[in-house]
Parts: C-alpha cells; sequence; structure tokens
C-alpha cells in the first residue's frame, strides 16, 4: 500500500489485523474504510451525546471502533508501537486524560471560543495519535461531534475536499497543523472552515 504526505505507515502486525483479506490496493481499503464510517455517521445521527460521555477515554474509543471496526480488528484501541507522530505509545492514555481535563476546563471556563475549543481538541487528538490508523479522521470527526452535538453548531467544512488523497487541501491541512504544533492555531481554524 502507498502512504501519502502525513499518513502513519503500518507495521506488518498491524497489516495483519484487518479483517477483509480481499483487499489488495489502497484504493479498495479507502471504500471500505468509508462505508464503515457512513455506519459510523448513522449510528452518530441518533444518538444524544453530553459533555462528560464525550469527554471520556470510552467514547474516544467506541468513536474509533464505530468508524474503523469493521475493517480492522486493532479498532478503538490504543497503538502499541511508536510512530513518526504521536506520542510515546506507553503514555496514550495519560495524555488523553489530560487533553480531556483541559477540555473541560477550556468548556467550562470559556477560555477559546466554540469553534477553537473543537478544533484544539482535534489538533491535539492527532498529535497523541492514540491509535493505528485513522486519527486524522477520528479527530476531525471528534471536532465535527462537538460542535453538532455540544455546541449545537454547524460542523466544520475541513476544506471540503477528501484530506486523505495529497492535493493542495490536504497541504493546506498539514500546513496548519504544523503552525498549531507551534501555537498558531489561526491557519487551522480558517481552514476547518474553508470550503475550496
Amino acid at each position: 500500500m502507498n502512504y501519502t504526505v502525513g499518513q502513519t505507515p503500518l507495521n506488518e502486525e498491524e497489516k495483519e489485523g484487518l479483517k477483509i483479506k480481499s483487499i489488495t490496493t489502497r484504493q479498495e481499503l479507502d471504500e471500505f474504510e468509508q462505508n464503515n464510517i457512513e455506519h459510523a455517521l448513522e449510528w452518530l445521527s441518533h444518538k444524544k451525546i453530553r459533555v462528560d460521555d464525550f469527554l471520556s477515554e470510552e467514547f474516544v474509543k467506541k468513536l474509533h471502533q464505530k468508524m474503523f471496526g469493521q475493517v480492522w480488528r486493532w479498532a478503538g484501541e490504543f497503538r502499541l508501537s511508536d510512530k513518526s507522530i504521536g506520542v510515546d505509545w506507553r503514555i496514550i492514555a495519560v495524555e488523553l486524560r489530560k487533553l480531556l481535563d483541559d477540555c473541560r476546563y477550556w468548556l467550562d471556563n470559556q477560555v477559546f471560543s466554540e469553534e477553537e475549543i473543537a478544533v484544539r481538541l482535534s489538533h491535539a487528538l492527532v498529535r497523541i495519535h492514540p491509535f493505528v490508523n485513522g486519527n486524522g479522521r477520528h479527530s476531525r470527526l471528534m471536532a465535527d461531534i462537538m460542535m453538532e452535538k455540544i455546541f449545537h453548531q454547524e460542523i466544520f467544512s475541513w476544506g471540503g475536499m477528501n484530506l486523505k488523497e495529497m492535493n493542495s487541501e490536504r497541504s493546506l491541512y498539514i500546513d496548519a497543523l504544523k503552525q498549531a504544533d507551534a501555537g498558531n492555531f489561526s491557519p487551522l481554524l480558517i481552514f476547518a472552515r474553508s470550503r475550496n
């Protein structure tokens, strides 16, 4: 399988977690994953989500499992190896707990705008990189859930394009993530609302 810039390669053991052995190309994998994500969106459409439930390790894992569980055995489980991005795999749970506690503080004290809280959550999830794969899609959906179900606002457009493919929108997204790494969240906020 070929990986585009910013995608996390899988090791051989992680590849063995593929449930559908007939998949042989990246395009086929993308199609199966997208179908699985659509099932997760259907599940979400009927779900009422409270802040306490949303800001929990259980929900973070369950959402990933709902998004990828029909395709990957390890869906919804924290990764057990280090990647080129993300925290040391042994401290994922600790870093996630800190993030969720920070997010609760931002909400309770209105530290940032609603949009910025959601974007900061998404960015930090990508930085932690809790799962073997699918972290970007998972983090963006977490931000969208926060916007729709917690803040009762319109979800983000995230450039209006497929961010799995290497294109100008993906380049803008990766650049915005890097700027957020350095503490400048403006480009990521702009990108989240853009419809290129």
